[in-house]
C-alpha cells in the first residue's frame, strides 16, 4: 500500500512525525509532502496569485509553500511521478478538529483534496486540551492510530467521503472506546481575537480560541471528544441542506419574482 501524507502545521511538525510512525506500522511506502510553514486554518485554498516553491529533502519527502490543498494535488499530480496513492494521511493535526472547526481546518483540507482526486483519505487530529501530563501529547494518536486506519481500509467508505478521526487528550490506557460520530456545531462561540499593542505602539490581534466546552448531543464528535473517546466522523462536501431545497421549490421555482 503506498500511502501520501500531509498536513497543516508544516513539514516540520511533531504530529507529521507521528503521522509518519502511523503510516510506517501499516507500509514502507510512504510519501510525504507537506507545508513548509504553518498553515492552519487555510481551509481549501488554494495559491493561486503566487508561485509555488517546491523543496525536496529526499526521495518521497517534499516541503512547498503552498497550502494543504496545494501540497497534495502536486504530490499526486507532479512529484510522485505518477505513482498514485492508494491512501491519504493528513495530519496528525495539534488540536481537534470538531465541530464547525472542520470548515476551517487546513487538516480536513488535505484529506478532501486527496477525496476530490479520487483517493481514499482520512484526517487525523490529536486534542491538545487539557493537557495530559507525564504523556507525549501525540501517545494516543500513534499507539490508536495503525489500527483505525488499517481497520477503515478493510471496511472501505463511499468515495465522496472523507474520515475525520479524532483521539482525545487522556492517557492511552484510559482510551477504551472509538465511537462513530456525527458531526456537531458549538452552542458557544469559542473563537476571539485578543488586541495587543506592538513595540511601535501599533494595535495588532491575535486569533485564537477561548478553552470552554459547549453542551453538545450524545453521538457526536464534540461529545465523543469530551467523553474521552477516540471519535470517526464520516465527512462529505456536498452543503446542500435538502430540507430547505423541497421547501423552496414550491414557493421560488418558476418565474423570477419581482420587487
Amino acid at each position: 500500500m503506498r500511502i501520501l501524507l500531509t498536513n497543516d502545521d508544516g513539514i516540520h511538525a511533531e504530529g507529521l512525525v507521528a503521522l509518519e510512525n502511523i503510516a510506517r506500522a501499516l507500509t514502507d511506502d510512504v510519501w510525504i509532502c507537506a507545508p513548509e510553514y504553518e498553515q492552519s486554518g487555510a481551509s481549501r485554498a488554494l495559491t493561486l496569485s503566487d508561485p509555488i516553491r517546491v523543496r525536496r529533502l529526499d526521495e518521497r519527502r517534499f516541503a512547498t509553500t503552498g497550502t494543504p490543498t496545494d501540497c497534495v494535488m502536486l504530490a499526486v499530480t507532479e512529484l510522485m511521478g505518477g505513482l498514485k496513492p492508494d491512501l491519504v494521511l493528513s495530519g496528525v493535526n495539534r488540536g481537534a478538529n470538531l465541530a464547525e472547526d472542520v470548515t476551517m481546518s487546513g487538516t480536513v483540507a488535505g484529506a478532501i483534496e486527496g477525496m476530490a482526486l479520487g483517493i481514499p483519505s482520512i484526517a487525523l487530529s490529536q486534542s491538545s486540551w487539557p493537557a495530559v501530563a507525564d504523556q507525549q501529547m501525540y501517545a494516543p494518536s500513534e499507539h490508536f492510530g495503525p489500527g483505525i486506519v488499517q481497520r477503515l481500509m478493510e471496511l472501505g467508505w463511499p468515495k465522496d467521503v472523507v474520515m475525520n478521526v479524532n483521539f482525545p487528550a487522556a492517557l492511552v490506557d484510559q482510551i477504551t472506546e472509538v465511537e462513530v460520530t456525527r458531526q456537531t456545531f458549538r452552542d458557544i462561540n469559542v473563537r476571539h481575537a485578543e488586541k495587543r499593542t506592538d513595540l511601535r505602539n501599533r494595535e495588532y490581534y491575535w486569533m485564537g480560541y477561548r478553552a470552554e466546552r459547549s453542551e453538545p448531543a450524545d453521538g457526536t464528535d464534540l461529545r465523543a471528544i469530551y467523553d474521552g473517546k477516540i471519535s470517526v466522523t464520516p465527512l462529505h462536501i456536498d452543503l446542500t441542506h435538502a430540507e430547505t431545497v423541497h421547501r423552496l421549490k414550491g414557493v421560488l421555482g418558476g418565474t423570477p419574482p419581482t420587487a
